[in-house]
């Protein structure tokens, strides 16, 4: 997840005001701690939002001693892809050109307040070179369900699967003009 520290302090008239030292033009308040926590998150993600919208390079995280501002997960694979594109040179056209996509299609790809599918963020980290990688935190489990296919093993963990190596990306579509449950040179029609 991206995180960027934030600063509270007292305000003068009893709100909490919250301060990004990587973003000194980004504030917020909240009327107690709790508030102004969840508000920096809105905050962050709106100053990060600028800041791809206006093509700005963005300042890595400061390192997190205290209190801190979060995106969500979503939010921070588009940040991670920004910042990917960003290192690279690569442009909105360029990774449309690599996807065979439209502008307006980068463009939703990269708003954070836009609800991308994750197979589209996995898509455009490939066209960079990369691989989109899911990690799930502070779950213990005793054992890993396992699944026999053939002779090989497969893991699956916290239900996150993924398509293997190799494998189709879409099943096979059944063949048209045949019904349901029948066999390929039969008719499911009844004959009279």
């Amino acid at each position: 997840m991206v995180r960027y520290p934030v600063v509270l302090q007292p305000d003068d008239n009893g709100t909490v005001l919250v301060t990004f030292p990587d973003f000194p033009e980004a504030q917020t308040f909240g009327n107690n701690r709790e508030e102004a926590l969840a508000y920096a998150s809105d905050a962050l993600a709106t100053i990060v939002d600028g800041y791809i919208r206006s093509r700005r390079p963005l300042p890595a995280p400061s390192v997190v001693d205290a209190d801190a501002a979060e995106l969500s997960a979503l939010m921070s694979a588009k940040v991670e892809l920004y910042n990917a594109m960003q290192a690279m040179g690569v442009t909105k056209s360029d990774l449309g050109r690599r996807l065979n996509w439209h502008l307006p299609q980068v463009d939703r790809l990269l708003d954070l307040s836009h609800a991308s599918q994750v197979d589209q963020l996995d898509s455009a980290v490939r066209a960079l070179g990369g691989r989109l990688t899911v990690r799930i935190d502070g779950i213990v489990t005793q054992s890993r369900p396992r699944m026999i296919i053939g002779r090989k093993r497969l893991a699956f963990a916290a239900a996150v699967t993924s398509r293997p190596p190799g494998a189709p990306k879409r099943m096979a579509q059944r063949p048209q003009g045949r019904a349901r449950g029948t066999a390929k040179g039969t008719s499911s029609k009844k004959k009279k």
